[in-house]
């Protein structure tokens, strides 16, 4: 795939996200299907904090000084240091809307970018550009599938109706 069709498709996703995110689904932001699963709120907070801090962050340093040691990062932490549970849906999901344009215009602002640039990770070893770049793209389909999955198993906690008539929703691909 090359790197316009994937900076094409983060920008379609950021439509895709305001769909399945709105708030004025019935699904309500905080019901979990399950105590240790996210519900659409830290969902959110994620996908917000992954924009800024994790793949926009990264994929700018790898074009820009991809021999700098990369700042860490922890996103299972930020659940708590970012205080997920406490923060306002509206305002989690704009910014993130915000954000994603934020950076598709900057992704498609950039002059002869260098997609092969190489971070040596000290796990995992070299890393380009693109392969972040990608991973983004990759890290919006796992996302848009959860979020998917837990408006199926909210209807299916609500309905009060069998949905197996609808198909198994665990078979496919």
């Amino acid at each position: 795939m090359d790197v316009q069709s994937i900076i094409d498709s983060l920008e379609f996703n950021e439509g895709v996200f305001r769909y399945i995110l709105a708030p004025d689904s019935p699904l309500d932001v905080h019901w979990k299907p399950y105590p240790e699963h996210w519900n659409l709120l830290e969902i959110t907070c994620h996908l917000l904090d992954e924009e800024v801090y994790d793949f926009r962050s990264r994929t700018e340093h790898v074009l820009e000084y991809p021999e700098m040691p990369m700042p860490a990062i922890d996103p299972s932490l930020w659940v708590t240091r970012h205080h997920y549970a406490e923060r306002d849906y509206m305002t989690v999901l704009n910014d993130f809307i915000r954000e994603r344009n934020k950076s598709t215009e900057w992704l498609n602002a950039l002059k002869n970018p260098q997609w092969e640039n190489t971070y040596q990770h000290p796990k995992l070893g070299g890393l380009t550009a693109r392969y972040f770049l990608t991973n983004w793209l990759a890290h919006d389909y796992l996302h848009i599938r959860q979020a998917n999955r837990l408006r199926y198993l909210y209807l299916r906690d609500v309905a009060g109706v069998d949905l197996n008539f609808a198909g198994d929703y665990g078979q496919g691909l």
